[in-house]
């Protein structure tokens, strides 16, 4: 890439520098009394209790039934569908309307930067190349925290708001109506920019401890107060090793501390894995329907040109894999419902291709979620993708089930009663 195209798409998404691993009833009237907090939000700030009261808000859907927490289940690490029949897509506020992607877990959520470019890690990289990092959703299109609670409530496929004035008229009658006027002022409901302050204050709960708690058998092991297993060991072992699983080459941890704040397992950045196509997802009917991921972001069509826009299609955000043992289905398309099968596709997804492809005309139909012409963005250089057809994987059986007894340690315990 040309180091003057790089400097201007480093400028991407409002021109944000990228810094990582930062630690983000009836209706009522002014004199309404706000109700009373529950034994779970004691300690919050009044601006994280509004934020948490929208949140769990199943008014503010149209029809009204669904809240942020119906598909981001406390439970589930803040991961869910909403009963959906389809386990990899939420159900939205209209019957059989459901959403586009496997919904992300808003677990350590607060944690990913704002979007933007960062010089690329890989030992192969080519000096000062720049891709893209951060931001919200699967393909990163929300810039921050607080552009991510926006989308949803407006989504038709989602909350099916038909405008941000009606989720504030809805907010407005509700009966925390004054506390959001003790946030923000008595005029907020009539300020250009009370949809934003809402959003603030949704993204300000959704910043604080319960939502990054730091509380796995991992954290303990960090900290000294807990032992990993022998098998939790050699998968944490293998996890790293750069010639065996090499997860931390994208789930991205900082070896050789003991704070759990520089463990978050994602490096923020995108990539093309080649996932398995998922037939339970209605769109995927459509033989010529192909989710293109990281390329929709449109701030980058007048900055780059077409064929780097190209070849990010097919990318899509590594999550974080701490909770992953309770937030499956797994990968942005949700194709994957058992934990050791991710571990497992990641290792012999191109020794051992039949496993995981369809065949079309007696030959193996690998990356058949991608247009074809995605497929060369698919990574393929990196360990463990770096095998042929009939070699041997980096990762046997019983170090894959090493890897996934590791990955079992990254599940927080819940909260004590009261908190």
């Amino acid at each position: 890439m040309a180091p003057a195209l790089s400097r201007r798409l480093a400028t991407l998404a409002s021109g944000a520098v990228l810094s990582f691993f930062v630690a983000v009833s009836g209706p009522a009237t002014a004199e309404t009394a706000a109700p009373a907090p529950a034994a779970d939000e004691a300690g919050l700030s009044p601006k994280e209790l509004l934020g948490k009261r929208i949140f769990e808000d199943a008014r503010l859907s149209e029809p009204p039934g669904v809240s942020c927490a119906s598909c981001h289940d406390a439970s589930k690490a803040f991961q869910g569908n909403n009963g959906s029949p389809v386990p990899a897509l939420a159900q939205g506020s209209r019957p059989g309307v459901l959403g586009k992607r496997n919904t992300p877990t808003l677990s350590y959520l607060s944690f990913s930067p704002r979007f933007g470019l960062v010089e690329e890690q890989e030992e192969e990289a080519t000096e000062g190349a720049l891709v893209p990092a951060g931001g919200m959703f699967w393909d990163g299109r929300a810039d921050d925290l607080v552009a991510q609670v926006e989308g949803p409530l407006l989504e038709p496929r989602e909350m099916n708001n038909p405008s941000k004035a009606a989720v504030l008229d809805k907010i407005k009658a509700g009966d925390y109506a004054g506390l959001a006027k003790e946030v923000y002022g008595e005029t907020v409901f009539s300020e250009p920019d009370a949809f934003e302050k809402i959003a603030r204050a949704v993204a300000a709960f959704e910043s604080t401890p319960r939502f990054h708690p730091f509380s796995s058998k991992f954290d303990d092991f960090l900290r000294g107060k807990a032992k990993l297993t022998k098998e939790e060991a050699r998968g944490f072992a293998l996890f790293k090793d750069k010639k065996k699983g090499n997860c931390l080459a994208c789930h991205a941890g900082q070896t050789g501390s003991h704070k759990p704040q520089d463990w978050l397992f994602t490096d923020f950045t995108f990539d093309a894995l080649g996932a398995p196509r998922n037939p339970e997802i209605p769109d995927n009917k459509d033989p010529a329907f192909f989710d293109p991921g990281l390329c929709v972001r449109k701030a980058f069509r007048p900055l780059a040109p077409q064929s780097y826009v190209d070849g990010l299609c097919g990318q899509f955000k590594t999550p974080t894999l701490r909770n992953v043992a309770i937030t499956g289905p797994y990968l942005h398309n949700g194709v994957f419902s058992s934990l050791r099968d991710v571990v497992a596709f990641y290792a012999t997804r191109d020794t051992n291709p039949e496993r995981w492809f369809p065949k079309v005309d007696g030959k193996v139909a690998k990356f058949n979620d991608l247009a074809p012409k995605s497929h060369e963005n698919v990574n393929v250089k990196e360990v463990p993708y770096d095998r042929n057809p009939g070699e041997k994987p980096r990762l046997d059986d019983g170090e894959i089930d090493a890897i996934v007894a590791f990955l079992l340690t990254l599940t927080d315990r819940p909260p004590a009663a009261g908190h």
